[in-house]
């Protein structure tokens, strides 16, 4: 009745506050969203040890959410979680990928590669890039966009010291990081981490800055969405889905 168009099953972290209203605010009618918590029993980010701890309870509970969301028979999957696609590179974003792809038997849009396809479409080469992370996943970000032929001119990593912290980050806060990043020869400005809450400032940011300011949460669902062949433009919420 609902999702006559497309059921998309999106795996997040447990810990996660914004990517599922956000993409609840994008979906066009037709497009329902249901949403698998991959369960994060320890959201301590304070340091590079524990970052990778987290992506250590990433990777151990990301199956049984795949196997819960499968149960609602969804035609997509979209990875709600932007680190652990980054995670060594363009190969493994390629691992990743293949691994969901092999055990729901559906494709999967994750945040790696749509930045990707968006730059693409876009044209933009040298970047930059804002994190919530810590720097052992901004080094993560920087070797993903290397091996994808990318030059990262600038990137601010905010250090959120939780999980669930990164859903505090104000707009004054995203504002100052993207005027730091936005260095002479930036042709395009990347938000990674989709706890981030940014689809509505990015739009803005375009047209102050007149480039394109790519929000993740935003760039994943315009991937997924024309990958299940939907090409509704959604304005409010940056170029790519008002005019790509």
């Amino acid at each position: 009745m609902l999702g006559y168009r497309a059921k998309l099953g999106v795996l997040g972290p447990s810990t996660n506050t914004i990517v599922e209203p956000d993409y609840y605010i994008m979906a066009p009618p037709g497009v329902t969203l249901h949403y698998a918590r991959i369960y994060i029993p320890d959201g301590r980010l304070s340091n590079d040890d524990e970052f990778v701890h987290l992506m250590e309870q990433i990777r151990a509970n990301l199956d049984q959410a795949i196997r819960a969301v499968m149960t609602a028979e969804p035609d997509y999957l979209v990875m709600g979680m932007s680190s652990e696609t980054f995670w060594d590179g363009a190969a493994g974003n390629a691992r990743f990928t293949r691994h969901v792809e092999e055990l729901a038997g559906l494709r999967v849009a994750t945040g790696a590669a749509a930045c990707h396809r968006a730059l693409q479409v876009l044209g933009a080469r040298r970047l930059g890039v804002i994190t919530p992370y810590q720097p052992v996943a901004d080094g993560q970000v920087r070797r993903y966009f290397a091996d994808q032929g990318y030059d990262v001119v600038a990137l601010h990593g905010l250090r959120c010291p939780s999980a669930v912290a990164i859903a505090h980050v104000t707009e004054d806060e995203l504002r100052a990081a993207i005027a730091r990043v936005n260095q002479p020869g930036v042709e395009a400005i990347v938000q990674c981490g989709t706890n981030l809450s940014m689809v509505r400032l990015a739009d803005a940011a375009e047209r102050e800055l007149g480039k394109p300011v790519i929000a993740i949460n935003a760039a994943t669902f315009w991937y997924a969405l024309r990958d299940c062949g939907i090409a509704d433009q959604r304005p409010g919420f940056g170029c790519l889905l008002r005019d790509y």
